[in-house]
């Protein structure tokens, strides 16, 4: 299949089987399981995902590129969707493919311009899959492995859902037309349980994008309204949990965030 690709909607091509070799491997993929791609474009990784046997559901946003996926896989259990995959709804998630808890996985080569926007939405807000295997942006997938003194907000995000590993870093020479960065393999695992309850979670993510909103001020100045403290009663919250007034969000490391929350 040939086709310009498309600057406004992302578009880099995987030809590089080497690579899409190691998504497969890394999605432990079975004849029995539900998979998600998100943006098959010219079908290099969906070939490879139909040799497994699962049940594919393709999502492409460019309406170029449904007419020739159609034909070519028109014989094979596969499923061509032409949509937004941020704008997907529970009635379509649920209700047309009975996607539920842990049924289901994604694999996708995204466009990188939707990358933490994707993962936000499906782990906030999808059935969470029983893993996600994503082409990223080489340094996103650093942002995303984190940890103190350089952490983040997406990290701290997606770590609370999700134990991420990077499978491979990939060349920008693996893709067509070639991208001005080089790429990574991510695998995200969702957690079966998450540490807090429902209540608690709100007050977490509302903190942490309080904190980073100003990531280079200390937290004795970040937190006080998003906590309900004045600064003396946030320093001696700070101080009672180990963590200095004057300890910046990029330095705090995911326990002591969750001890913080539930110190409220």
């Amino acid at each position: 299949m040939k086709i310009d690709a498309k600057k406004s909607l992302g578009q880099n091509f995987l030809i590089n089987q080497g690579i899409i070799d190691k998504i497969i491997k890394a999605g432990e993929i079975s004849s029995k399981d539900i998979v998600i791609e998100v943006g098959p474009g010219t079908g290099n990784l969906t070939r490879a995902l139909i040799e497994t046997g699962a049940r594919i559901i393709a999502i492409e946003k460019d309406h170029r590129l449904i007419e020739d996926l159609e034909a070519e896989f028109s014989a094979v259990q596969i499923e061509i969707v032409e949509a937004d995959v941020l704008e997907l709804g529970t009635e379509t998630l649920i209700g047309n493919w009975e996607l539920k808890n842990g049924n289901y996985k994604i694999i996708a080569n995204l466009p990188y311009y939707i990358t933490s926007h994707f993962i936000r939405t499906v782990l906030e807000n999808w059935p969470s899959p029983s893993l996600l295997v994503l082409m990223v942006q080489k340094e996103v997938a650093k942002r995303i492995m984190a940890k103190p003194p350089e952490m983040n907000l997406l990290a701290l995000s997606v770590q609370y859902y999700a134990i991420p590993e990077i499978v491979a870093y990939v060349s920008r020479g693996s893709f067509r037309p070639m991208p001005e960065v080089d790429s990574a393999v991510i695998k995200l695992t969702p957690r079966t349980e998450y540490p807090l309850t429902a209540e608690k979670e709100e007050l977490f993510f509302s903190i942490i994008k309080s904190a980073f909103a100003g990531k280079r001020k200390q937290l004795i100045n970040t937190l006080p309204v998003v906590i309900g403290k004045n600064k003396q009663g946030t320093a001696e919250l700070l101080t009672q949990i180990g963590l200095s007034p004057q300890t910046r969000p990029e330095t705090v490391d995911m326990a002591h965030w969750l001890i913080l929350v539930n110190s409220l």
